[in-house]
């Protein structure tokens, strides 16, 4: 039988060779898998039981082994067994880059496990994450272009293929590039001064324009908000910053002003009740500062009130069910004191002269009776 095999060739080996090759590869890969498989093992087990410091410097390792692919390990036996055949000088220079190219993606993933692990490593701090997701995820998008980059720099120089010129025609491409997009860089650059000055962040809620809505995703070319209608709100990131923006999630309080008023004819006592009642009512609310109150001015259609005082929250809620609880107050007070509030209202007098609408008629009759027909 294996005569029989070693007088069956193929590509200038015989069959025997083939299958030899074959099994050295499983066998290679059967071996790489249990090793990982094992390391895995024991270091999960490990992290158990290792204190919490000790734990975060072994994670680099966990990342290491955990982005280990299967894939890369099987066709890496494969290109190594091939060192059992006997191949043309063209096949392998094909398996050797090949192999570079495996390698160079096992170590590009690497890496860029690793830049992920750094970019989301909690604060020294208070050990909390770190929470800038806008320039994390513009650094994890331009670590990741390097890396995969260079190694296609890398691969293409590899293979024999002068790369000198290819980076200086990159370099003209990037400018006629640059000159086609520059709306996408402009709102690259817009995402960039988001995540450095920070004007807001996901997850707080901002007005814009006629719109308010929650940011829920920071891109790299938009912004995603959720929209106080419902529907979710796409706007490019430098359209954004062109336009005020309002961010009431850092509001340390809110000044709310409001204002009644009272017909003319209230008694210079019930002004002075009225005040000092309202100003208790302010004062008696909840997480609520009173600043002032006045009987403002004289206005067109009565005497006006002005009170200020501040809600100790940025809560719009918050804020309405404070309001609330003060106007049912004052409308109980009024009711108490037998005043009403004054509302826009026109008083029109009119003057009659009975001697003067016959006098009109007859007026009238006479020319009609002068007119000639």
């Amino acid at each position: 039988m294996l005569e029989r095999l070693n007088q069956l060739e193929w590509m200038g080996n015989p069959v025997a060779s083939w299958l030899i090759a074959l099994a050295a590869a499983l066998v290679g890969f059967g071996v790489a898998s249990m090793v990982l498989g094992l390391l895995r093992s024991h270091l999960r087990h490990l992290d158990e039981r290792l204190p919490e410091a000790a734990a975060r410097a072994a994670r680099p390792l966990h990342v290491l082994v955990r982005t280990t692919r299967n894939w890369v390990l099987l066709l890496l036996s494969l290109v190594l067994a091939a060192e059992f055949l006997d191949l043309s000088r063209r096949a392998e220079a094909i398996l050797y880059n090949l192999g570079f190219a495996l390698v160079g993606v096992q170590v590009a993933l690497w890496i860029n496990a690793l830049i992920e692990l750094w970019l989301t490593r909690p604060s020294a701090a208070d050990g909390k994450p770190r929470s800038n997701p806008v320039m994390i995820g513009i650094l994890r998008w331009t670590a990741q272009l390097f890396v995969w980059t260079t190694l296609v720099m890398a691969m293409l120089a590899n293979a024999g293929v002068d790369i000198t010129a290819f980076v200086a025609s990159l370099g003209i491409g990037g400018v006629a590039v640059a000159l086609a997009l520059q709306s996408l860089l402009g709102d690259l650059f817009s995402s960039l001064s988001i995540g450095l000055d920070k004007p807001f962040e996901v997850g707080e809620f901002i007005a814009f324009g006629d719109d308010l809505g929650t940011v829920r995703h920071v891109g790299i070319k938009s912004t995603r908000i959720d929209s106080l209608r419902g529907e979710q709100l796409i706007i490019a990131n430098s359209k954004l910053l062109e336009q005020l923006v309002r961010n009431y999630s850092r509001m340390p309080h809110r000044r709310v002003v409001f204002g009644f008023r009272l017909p003319y004819g209230a008694t210079s006592e019930r002004v002075r009740q009225v005040v000092e009642a309202v100003k208790e009512i302010i004062r008696a609310q909840h997480d609520v500062r009173f600043d002032r109150g006045h009987q403002s001015a004289f206005g067109e259609y009565g005497l006006e009130f002005e009170f200020v005082y501040y809600v100790l929250a940025s809560d719009y809620t918050m804020y309405m069910d404070v309001q609330q609880r003060i106007n049912l107050a004052i409308i109980d007070l009024l009711e108490c004191l037998n005043l009403d509030f004054a509302v826009p209202a026109r008083h029109v007098r009119a003057e009659f002269d009975p001697a003067q609408r016959p006098r009109a008629r007859s007026e009238t009759s006479g020319r009609r009776a002068a007119t000639p027909t």
